[in-house]
């Protein structure tokens, strides 16, 4: 099972809020999920994001991949880029 950090869509219809998520590479994008590591939500100004780094330090130790979009919210709050692997 791969794992990989990314986003999952919530709320109505034109008014989205994004949790940040621990998910199997081959789960649904708003399915399953193995834990939520943070929030984003677009709609705020300005847009507010959420990270529980120790989790997120911890599922990258484990080998897991960040997408394109979670990887750009991690480092908009200093988890360092060092540290991501895009895949």
């Amino acid at each position: 099972m791969a794992v990989k950090i990314r986003l999952a869509r919530m709320g109505a219809k034109k008014k989205p809020f994004y949790r940040i998520v621990a998910a199997d590479s081959e789960a649904p994008r708003d399915g399953r999920f193995i834990e939520i590591l943070g929030s984003y939500d677009p709609m705020k100004d300005p847009a507010e994001i959420t990270i529980h780094e120790e989790k997120v330090r911890n599922w990258l130790e484990k080998g897991a991949s960040v997408s394109e979009s979670a990887r750009a919210l991690l480092v908009k709050k200093g988890v360092p880029k060092a540290e991501l692997s895009v895949s």
